[in-house]
């Protein structure tokens, strides 16, 4: 990742735009480059720079730190011991407490039309975790109003300055939601694909500007990254079509006419009903009905069985991968996640371990996953694809119709599944495709937001299971995620402030345990470069300091993470900064406040800062976001 530096100084400083510094040493892109970050975090902040605190006549500190120079401990105690034992903001073996789970839940109440119920208060909701009534302890209302004053709240930390003639008056609509569209091209025909790709574009104009849509497909042939250009996203969905892997065997011949469901049946439901049918099609398509090839034509049945199994099975293990992959991208993207499937459905089989690997994926990176039948409001399957030789005989037909129209009925299942598993809606049984895929991507015009802190949780890393209720509007239908993984305790409890940091990071939310603002400025060095500084004023009332030794005692983490206007990860870091302050200085900071600034190499262009602080002591946390636009 790219290092910035960090400096401690006055509040009346630190709001005030200082001097270039020290060009960006490297550059690191992508969501893998997250997770590599955040694990080796507290290492890499290490590597940055670092310096000697001194306490200006003002009595605020500050420091200006050179990678170039770096005093060892004794000797900066030496050239200042008073200070240098007040303020340090090297990497030190800090003890974390474990801060109190609060867990969130979205709710989005509809009417019998679908349209979502407004002016619902926190009297009107009853949370149950494990069947236990939670007193919900934060209440929000999420509208298209409340994304809009988050986003010019956020774009209210830039500092205006008049650069090189640059006013700098542009401002960016931060991503706050996240929608991954995925196609099942791997099991769409081209009909459900041609009808499917007229409808999405209903949901891509819908997009608000603090939405941004990716689109993925099953078969990894397709892929737009997340992004604002609603023409990009248009263009992308020409690509949509049908993309078997595998397909149907005997395509051309269609003799014997096996299915997925039939080979299922046949071989791991041990249905010998469905061998003998097929070995009776193959008799009369293959061997004129001779008696004598009877066995021939068992033999054939059994083979084209097992191919249309394996057939079948391969497509699915294509999709389940994909899906995951995908899982992945949008698991690191900073805000509200939501995937919508649009599929035909398919068998399960005996694949119960991987349907269930993506819904237990989702739940731990708290993605909704809502779920559209591109069928619409389809009808028995009687006669089977007219586009094929029809191989059905008298004896045969009866048997073969209920075996398609089970084949269609049982690949909603995993559509089903996905969608409840996760808290998500499920459109079926409608052949208004629009319709269905603005309820399963577009923001709601109204949702609820219940936080509570679990009483007498268990640190075990257990699924806990979620039902959200209300008290007398039992006609009201209610879409809410359906349970959460609690926390599990580990033994360094590093680790564990770690993680919470992690969460809290690719989150939207703002946390106001502890007080400080957040600004942002940039000084730009040359035509393609940079330097984003994030100013943060702490205010030192807010903090829980520990008194030992005629010292006030306590730690802050801090870190901070600049994305692109698209939720793409460019640069971060993480910084601890210790404090042990003299009465004296500790009445200074009360009033003047501690202001840290932290300094990144960057492109021009817009980015969303992101920064957590955490106070070691109390445990509590705070997070807030900022954005800022660098004129090219």
């Amino acid at each position: 990742m790219r290092q910035g530096k960090w400096s401690l100084m006055g509040a009346s400083e630190g709001m005030k735009r200082g001097q270039a510094y020290r060009e960006q040493k490297s550059r690191c892109r992508g969501w893998l480059s997250v997770l590599a970050m955040l694990v080796v975090w507290v290492a890499s902040a290490g590597g940055q720079d670092t310096g000697n605190p001194t306490t200006g006549s003002g009595g605020v500190a500050q420091a200006e730190q050179k990678t170039e120079q770096t005093n060892t401990p004794q000797q900066a105690a030496k050239a200042n011991p008073d200070t240098k034992t007040e303020v340090s903001t090297k990497d030190t073996n800090t003890t974390f407490k474990l801060r109190v789970n609060l867990v969130q839940v979205r709710v989005v109440v509809r009417d019998s039309n679908g349209k979502p119920v407004e002016n619902l208060k926190r009297e009107d909701f009853q949370v149950y975790d494990q069947g236990k009534l939670q007193p919900i302890s934060t209440f929000g209302i999420e509208t298209p109003e409340s994304r809009r004053e988050r986003a010019e709240a956020a774009a209210k930390t830039q500092e205006r300055i008049v650069e090189e003639g640059l006013p700098g008056k542009e401002t960016v609509a931060i991503p706050q939601r996240f929608v991954a569209l995925v196609f099942d091209d791997t099991h769409l025909n081209n009909a459900d694909a041609t009808f499917v790709r007229v409808s999405a574009k209903t949901l891509i104009e819908s997009m608000k500007p603090t939405d941004r849509m990716g689109i993925y497909s099953t078969s990894g042939e397709v892929t737009e990254e997340f992004t604002s250009d609603k023409a990009a996203l248009e263009r992308r969905l020409l690509s949509v079509t049908e993309r078997a892997m595998m397909g149907k065997i005997n395509s051309v011949t269609n003799c014997p006419d096996v299915t997925h469901y039939m080979a299922d049946q046949a071989i791991n439901k041990n249905n010998d009903q469905i061998l003998g049918v097929v070995t009776a099609e193959t008799l009369q398509c293959q061997f004129q009905n001779d008696p004598r090839m009877f066995s021939a034509a068992q033999a054939v049945a059994r083979s084209a069985l097992q191919q249309a199994l394996n057939a079948g099975d391969t497509d699915n293990e294509y999709a389940y991968r994909h899906l995951e992959d995908t899982l992945r991208r949008l698991g690191g993207m900073p805000g509200e996640r939501i995937m919508v499937v649009v599929s035909p459905g398919f068998l399960l089989t005996t694949q119960h371990l991987d349907e269930m690997g993506i819904i237990d994926r989702a739940n731990r990176a708290s993605i909704v996953i809502n779920t559209v039948d591109a069928r619409g409001l389809y009808t028995p399957d009687i006669g089977g694809d007219i586009a094929s030789p029809q191989t059905d005989t008298v004896i045969t037909a009866g048997y073969k119709n209920t075996y398609r129209s089970a084949g269609q009925f049982e690949s909603q299942f995993v559509l089903d599944d996905f969608a409840a598993g996760t808290g998500g809606t499920f459109f079926h049984n409608s052949n208004d495709l629009k319709g269905g895929l603005l309820m399963a991507g577009a923001a709601p015009e109204v949702s609820y937001v219940l936080g509570f802190s679990p009483q007498n949780q268990k640190m075990d890393g257990r699924y806990h299971v979620l039902k959200v209720t209300l008290t007398g509007k039992q006609k009201y239908s209610i879409q809410a995620r359906k349970g959460y993984y609690a926390p599990r305790k580990v033994d360094d409890p590093k680790e564990q402030a770690r993680t919470e940091i992690q969460e809290a990071v690719f989150s939207q939310d703002e946390i106001l345990d502890l007080p400080f603002d957040l600004q942002t400025q940039y000084f730009k060095t040359e035509q393609a470069d940079a330097h984003l500084s994030v100013v943060s004023r702490i205010d030192v009332k807010g903090l829980h300091f520990r008194k030992a030794d005629g010292r006030n005692l306590d730690a802050l983490t801090v870190a901070t993470v600049i994305f692109d206007e698209n939720g793409n990860y460019v640069t971060g870091g993480e910084k601890i900064l210790e404090m042990r302050l003299l009465d004296k200085t500790y009445e200074r900071l009360s009033h003047t406040g501690l202001t840290m600034k932290s300094s990144f190499g960057v492109k021009p262009g817009k980015y969303l800062v992101r920064q957590v602080i955490r106070d070691s002591e109390s445990a509590q946390m705070a997070a807030k976001n900022g954005s800022v636009v660098i004129p090219y």
